[in-house]
């Protein structure tokens, strides 16, 4: 069955792919990215790891190459936790799918993605973070194996301000 057989039209709904992967240490801290100054989103802000799905990568291999390219880490194991849908408000979405990656492996190698580092939650309310990112640190730390995953709804109010919701 082709593309437009299936409905991929231009007239239709249109989203881009990114993938998100946090990974926890034993005692409780998150590993984050700091974006590089010359990025074009989230530069000099703290987020998860991450990026665009590549044509022809499943999620999940975009997720491992993602954690491969900006920290040099592999993962014995991998959780979805949930995916998130952001109404840019236009016919080009953003479909964003969260993993929490398990059982580091590697050597921690920064890229020229941005700065690495580690962070305690109580560490995190001082740092220039991405505006959502307390919200999904919390629910992936909290996500156990063979839970349900959660589905969020990113819209943006009348001020452009970020409105978040989600549901399991």
């Amino acid at each position: 069955m082709g593309a437009e057989a299936q409905g991929a039209t231009a007239d239709r709904y249109t989203i881009i792919p990114r993938v998100l992967v946090f990974s926890f240490s034993p005692d409780g801290k998150v590993l984050l990215l700091k974006g590089a100054p010359h990025k074009r989103i989230w530069a000099n802000l703290w987020n998860g790891i991450g990026g665009h799905v590549e044509a022809g990568e499943s999620i999940l291999d975009a997720a491992k190459r993602e954690l491969a390219e900006e920290t040099g880490l592999t993962a014995a194991r991998w959780n979805f936790c949930g995916q998130i849908m952001v109404n840019t408000q236009g016919r080009i979405g953003i479909g964003f799918f969260v993993f929490k990656a398990e059982e580091l492996r590697g050597e921690l190698i920064e890229s020229s993605e941005g700065e690495l580092g580690w962070f305690a939650p109580d560490e995190l309310p001082g740092c220039p973070l991405v505006e959502d990112l307390p919200v999904l640190i919390g629910k992936a730390a909290r996500f156990q194996a063979g839970a349900r995953p959660f589905w969020g709804l990113y819209q943006y109010d009348e001020r452009d301000q970020l409105v978040m919701s989600f549901s399991s």
